[in-house]
């Protein structure tokens, strides 16, 4: 088997993760301006509870099944079980899915989702079917070719979306064109993975998947609800109207959070799983400090400039959902390195802990929803989001990684200095975009002003940090067919990992 330095393979992913971001999040930034001027406010509340039904069954779809594949050093032996148990576990959810639709769209008070959420359900059969050769791909970092796919994703998504809009088919034309393109993408995976469907059941290595695939779905599914748990919030009790302001304040501060944590997600995995750590493992540290830098100037802009942003993208009636921008951009900042965090743990087989955290992350946010959201409507959600993370959820994930053996001392000191740079930038941006009157202007010069004091106070420090990330990934030795084996602590809980911490 070809031999691939580790840091060759990381390097390699990270320029074509970061162009597949960038050019497709473009794209879907453009996409949505066009959908945010045809489409009503009420209806993309209908198509985010469409959403959100999938997304929680989507988070039980996938078993944790690519991840036992991408980190596993019998992948190959695994795969015909893990395709079976994938199939079975899609029509299982696809039937409970489309069954309960209308039922599901009435009870979350808006019964003009029922068909769209039908829909939807498609997807959840054509994610079983895509366990194995997803994992192949992110496995052997091939982020050339997911990015082909992704491309063609794009491609077929919104143009068969443009065609049905335009034709006057409504909010369902985003679940059919969805559903299309997904169907498009799942051919796409198994030609470039070199991969055909293999179907089988090994009775030694099913209880080996099947036990590291209940406690990530109970993750998964505990991640669903702390990242949705808002969406029903808000519609029950503010109503689908909020819910759209509140749903496209989501996704404008997902913007550079998606692009940022699409690079990081694809790499991370992998590369987390063929790093053997001990004692106060530098991995995380050395990752998490760019990803940290970027994240949260990103978020902080976002929330910065949240209302001439809204204003020139989207138009004045969609102004509500400026003040929640405010909130959700420092949350989108501390959810990618949340991921980061759940995708080292998941490498090193360290499942129950990350379950632990999703569990004390729930309880604390669920009854911050409701009291905010009774009291401030959609703009409390994000407000209860900023508080939880701050003051509960980081604070737990750091206890866990301590107990993991990552080096807290070093994650601590990458997560302070961005912090400290980004005040005088914050207070740049807000001083200079509010010296001028006109919306576009306050973007530019507020956004040039903010990126000029971040990148002055920041920038040795970054360098500095890249350049120990990438001597430490040349030098943790060669990755190939098999992932070299955990150190011997790890071996223990290997067959425990779980996943959460995903929007």
């Amino acid at each position: 088997m070809l031999q691939v330095d580790l840091g060759m393979g990381v390097r390699r992913g990270l320029v074509w993760s970061s162009l597949n971001a960038v050019v497709l999040r473009i794209g879907t930034f453009a996409m949505g301006i066009f959908l945010a001027r045809i489409l009503a406010p009420e209806e993309f509340g209908v198509f985010a509870i469409a959403l959100t039904v999938q997304a929680v069954l989507m988070t039980l779809a996938d078993f944790g099944l690519s991840t036992d594949l991408i980190r596993s050093k019998n992948h190959q032996a695994k795969s015909p079980t893990v395709g079976t148990l994938g199939l079975i576990m899609g029509t299982l959810l696809f039937v409970l899915m489309w069954s309960s639709s209308q039922a599901t769209a009435n009870l979350l008070g808006s019964p003009e989702a029922g068909p769209v959420i039908a829909v939807m359900s498609g997807s959840l059969l054509l994610a079983g079917l895509g366990v194995v050769p997803y994992a192949k791909l992110q496995r052997d970092f091939q982020q050339k070719r997911l990015f082909g796919i992704s491309l063609l994703d794009f491609v077929v998504v919104n143009t068969l979306t443009v065609v049905l809009v335009l034709l006057g088919w409504g909010v369902i034309s985003l679940a059919i064109a969805r559903l299309a393109a997904q169907f498009a993408t799942l051919i796409a995976q198994f030609v470039l993975a070199g991969v055909k469907p293999r179907f089988g059941f090994n009775r030694v290595l099913a209880p080996e998947v099947i036990s590291f695939g209940l406690p990530v779905a109970g993750a998964n599914m505990l991640s669903w609800i702390l990242l949705n748990v808002d969406n029903i919030a808000i519609s029950s009790m503010a109503g689908p109207v909020s819910l759209g302001f509140y749903y496209l304040a989501f996704n404008v501060s997902n913007w550079p959070m998606s692009m940022l944590g699409q690079v990081v997600r694809s790499i991370s995995l992998p590369a987390f799983a063929r790093v053997v750590g001990g004692q106060k493992d530098r991995s995380l540290a050395l990752a998490l400090g760019p990803v940290w830098a970027v994240a949260l100037f990103a978020g902080f802009m976002l929330s910065t400039l949240s209302e001439p942003l809204v204003r020139v993208v989207y138009g004045e009636r969609w102004l509500l959902s400026a003040g929640i921008l405010a909130f959700l951009g420092v949350f989108g900042a501390l959810r990618m390195i949340f991921d980061l965090f759940v995708s080292y743990m998941l490498a090193k087989g360290h499942s129950t802990r990350v379950l632990i955290v999703q569990a004390i992350w729930i309880v604390g946010l669920v009854p911050s929803l409701v009291l905010l959201v009774r009291q401030q409507g959609a703009l409390g959600a994000g407000l209860a989001h900023v508080i939880v993370s701050t003051c509960l959820v980081l604070p737990a994930y750091l206890v866990v990684l301590h107990r993991s053996q990552a080096d807290i001392r070093l994650i601590l000191r990458n997560l302070v200095t961005p912090a400290v740079a980004a005040v005088p930038a914050v207070c740049a941006a807000y001083l200079v975009g509010t010296a001028v009157d006109a919306d576009l202007m306050k973007l530019f010069l507020g956004g040039m002003a903010g990126s000029v004091v971040y990148a002055c106070a920041i920038f040795r420090w970054f360098r500095a940090r890249m350049h120990d990330l990438t001597n430490y990934a040349g030098q943790v030795g060669q990755v190939g067919g098999d992932v070299p084996e955990f150190a011997p602590n790890d071996t223990a809980t290997a067959s425990r990992g779980e996943k959460g911490g995903t929007a």
